[in-house]
């Protein structure tokens, strides 16, 4: 059975290859002059995925890491999670 970091890994790689995949499609769209409402509608399906693989990356890393480090008492957890929820309202 695997672990659930591995769990995560590969739902990660999974969500990254359809990403490759919707890019491609994007790159071809814009190659062929496609109308723009339809280039924006992929644009924005591809930035829901990489939503969708921020998540997947964020509980893989508080289900090891900070779990770890909240049990160890090491503030670099609690360090990270600020900057990054910080970075993700600016």
């Amino acid at each position: 059975m695997k672990s659930n970091y591995e769990d995560k890994k590969e739902a990660a790689q999974k969500r990254l290859n359809i990403i490759k995949g919707q890019l491609d499609g994007l790159q071809k769209m814009i190659d062929s002059d496609e109308y723009c409402i339809d280039l924006l509608n992929q644009s924005l399906a591809i930035q829901n995925a990489l939503k969708g693989l921020d998540l997947v990356l964020f509980e893989r890393h508080v289900n090891t890491h900070v779990k770890h480090q909240f049990m160890s008492e090491d503030p670099k957890a609690t360090e990270e999670l600020i900057e990054l929820f910080k970075r993700v309202n600016k």
